[in-house]
């Protein structure tokens, strides 16, 4: 049993980034001390008109290019720390810019630089209020109470698993999702399959948990076995799945699939989702039916998963990927239980990597 929390306010809707003002602090429409970190994809300075911009606010653009890293994260918060620190800090982007904000808003209250919190529980003082602006739908950041970095210096991806990482109010307008590539559409989107099915499989789950889960599933199929997963009515479906996602995953754990990305990640430089992908379709012998329906759904949108990913590394980088894989042991434990080990041996996990 534990005491759980989620995301205390949202606004969804076609247009709703319009009304942003309405989930901000009333004490900051005066002062303007409010920050927006922005998805560089959006660098042209197409949203600006939609935001409620004060003189003193800043617009600083997130270069998310690669995953985000405990020192990318240290220098955001260094440049915010040297002037006044903001009185919010909003996140519009996909999951990279929402969990940057989420690790910056936390250091600039507790302080220290971000690798100090990679773990569970570690983060011990609310951070800067802070909003969620999803613009692309799937990884559940903006309802997840991580935010998950790479920490090059440790080989480890991990995030700060805490409570105060949860963002105090989310904004879901599925018109930020209208340019969204096809491609990146649907390998986010299976972000969130990837999450309900992982949570569903492991020892963690309970009742709550579940029925996030289970809705989130219903609407994932119905999108990506249909043919428009694009369409206005399926863009706004999946920003709710994605949300319930990351609200399922926020009440259990993740699986075998996210600490074998995590490896993709750390050693290949795979950005996520796709990675998710491509280690799903390699995951027969632990979840046969959700790789076949995986399989069906990207048939059905005509989208290819890259192979050959994992054809012909040295030795070393194969150590590199067990390392970085099996270093996730809560969630191989959920998983496979305490004894994951016996069965993901360096053998074992290099043979599930050859598969890529």
């Amino acid at each position: 049993m534990r005491l759980t929390k989620t995301v205390g306010e949202y606004l969804l809707g076609f247009g709703a980034l319009q009304q942003v003002d309405r989930l901000l602090p009333k004490s900051t429409r005066q002062s303007g001390e409010r920050v927006y970190l922005i998805d560089h994809f959006f660098y042209d300075g197409s949203l600006l008109p939609r935001l409620p911009l004060l003189k003193k606010d800043r617009v600083l653009y997130i270069d998310t290019t690669d995953e985000p890293t405990t020192e990318q994260v240290d220098a955001i918060t260094a440049q915010l720390r040297s002037d006044a620190p903001p009185q919010a800090i909003l996140g519009i982007g996909g999951g990279s810019t929402m969990d940057i904000a989420k690790a910056v808003s936390n250091l600039l209250s507790n302080g220290g630089s971000a690798a100090d919190y990679q773990g569970w529980d570690l983060v011990k003082v609310p951070g800067v209020f802070k909003v969620g602006v999803p613009t692309i739908s799937g990884t559940g950041a903006e309802a997840s109470r991580t935010c998950v970095m790479m920490n090059h210096a440790e080989n480890l991806k991990l995030g700060m698993n805490s409570d105060h990482t949860l963002f105090d109010r989310v904004i879901l307008d599925p018109e930020l999702t209208a340019t969204v590539p096809r491609n990146q559409y649907f390998f986010t989107g299976m972000d969130t399959y990837i999450h309900c099915i992982e949570s569903l499989a492991g020892r963690y789950r309970h009742a709550l948990a579940d029925a996030f889960s289970h809705q989130a599933l219903a609407v994932c199929r119905e999108i990506f076995l249909s043919g428009n997963m694009q369409s206005d009515e399926y863009r706004e479906k999946l920003m709710i799945a994605s949300f319930l996602g990351g609200s399922a995953i926020g009440n259990s754990l993740v699986g075998l699939i996210h600490p074998f990305s995590a490896g993709l990640s750390m050693v290949l430089h795979t950005h996520h989702c796709v990675g998710n992908c491509i280690v799903l379709n390699a995951m027969d012998e632990f979840y046969p039916r959700e790789v076949e329906e995986f399989r069906r759904m990207q048939e059905s949108q005509r989208v290819a998963l890259p192979r050959g990913l994992c054809q012909g590394l040295a030795d070393s980088q194969y150590r590199a990927l067990y390392e970085a894989t099996i270093i996730h042991e809560k969630p191989l434990a959920n998983a496979l239980g305490d004894d994951f080990r016996s069965i993901l041996t360096f053998d074992k996990v290099a043979e599930i990597f050859r598969r890529m």
